[in-house]
Order: C-alpha cells, then sequence, then structure tokens
C-alpha cells in the first residue's frame, strides 16, 4: 500500500495532497481510490483548491465550533483537534473514470492539521 508523510508547520492548517496523493498511485487503475490517515488530530477532506480563502474559512469556522480555549477535560490540551477531526473524518474515498481519480475541476485532497507542527501519514489505496 502506499504511503507518505506530510509535515505541517502551524498548529492548525489545509495542506493540499492532491499532487502527493497522485504521485502515490501513479500507473495503478481501479475503480476507487481511498485516502486515509491513521491519526486523531488531523483530517483529511475534498474540497476547492483553487482559492486559498475557502480553506482559510473552512479553518476560521472550525475554531468558533471548537475553540481551542474552552475548558475541556482532557488534560493533553488538544481536544479541540480531536472534534475539528472527527468533524472532518480520518478519510475520503473518489471514485475512478478512466485511469484517473474522479475529481471535480476545483476540488483537491487536502489534510487538516489540528495539532501541529507534526508529521502525518497518509496512506493511499487504489480498488
Amino acid at each position: 500500500m502506499p504511503e507518505f508523510s506530510v509535515r505541517s508547520s502551524k498548529r492548525v492548517e489545509a495542506i493540499d495532497i492532491t499532487g502527493q496523493v497522485m504521485n502515490a498511485i501513479k500507473g495503478q487503475a481501479g475503480k476507487l481510490l481511498h485516502v486515509y490517515t491513521p491519526h486523531t488530530t488531523c483530517g483529511i477532506i475534498i474540497n476547492e483548491d483553487a482559492d486559498p480563502d475557502v480553506m482559510r474559512d473552512i479553518i476560521e469556522r472550525f475554531g468558533k465550533l471548537a475553540p481551542a480555549d474552552d475548558p475541556y477535560r482532557h488534560r493533553e490540551g488538544n481536544s479541540d483537534a480531536h472534534i475539528k477531526a472527527v468533524l472532518t473524518g480520518a478519510s475520503v474515498s473518489v471514485p475512478f473514470t478512466g485511469n484517473s481519480p474522479a475529481l471535480g475541476t476545483w476540488q483537491g485532497i487536502f489534510l487538516m492539521e489540528f495539532d501541529g507542527p507534526r508529521e502525518r501519514r497518509i496512506l493511499v489505496t487504489v480498488i
């Protein structure tokens, strides 16, 4: 199973990993692409990759939904990251059209980092 690592540089950020995913599956054909991260404080999403303001807006809204400074019970200080990771999910699936994933014109695959900076593993499967 192909995999790669991504290093975040901020506590919260959206990292476009579309190119790395495409590199990881180069030459493979199938019916379905599955992208997964085995971590509990980051997520994987598909959204617009043309206008960076979209990701800025999403990150800002997540901050309002689960503020970092709320009085959470979890003592590590990253409960907000766990909540945001639940909201995004740890994986996405994309059907194949011909020999490539059927991403929309403006779509990209993003690692959503909520507890960085860290190094994250991304596992890619073509079924």
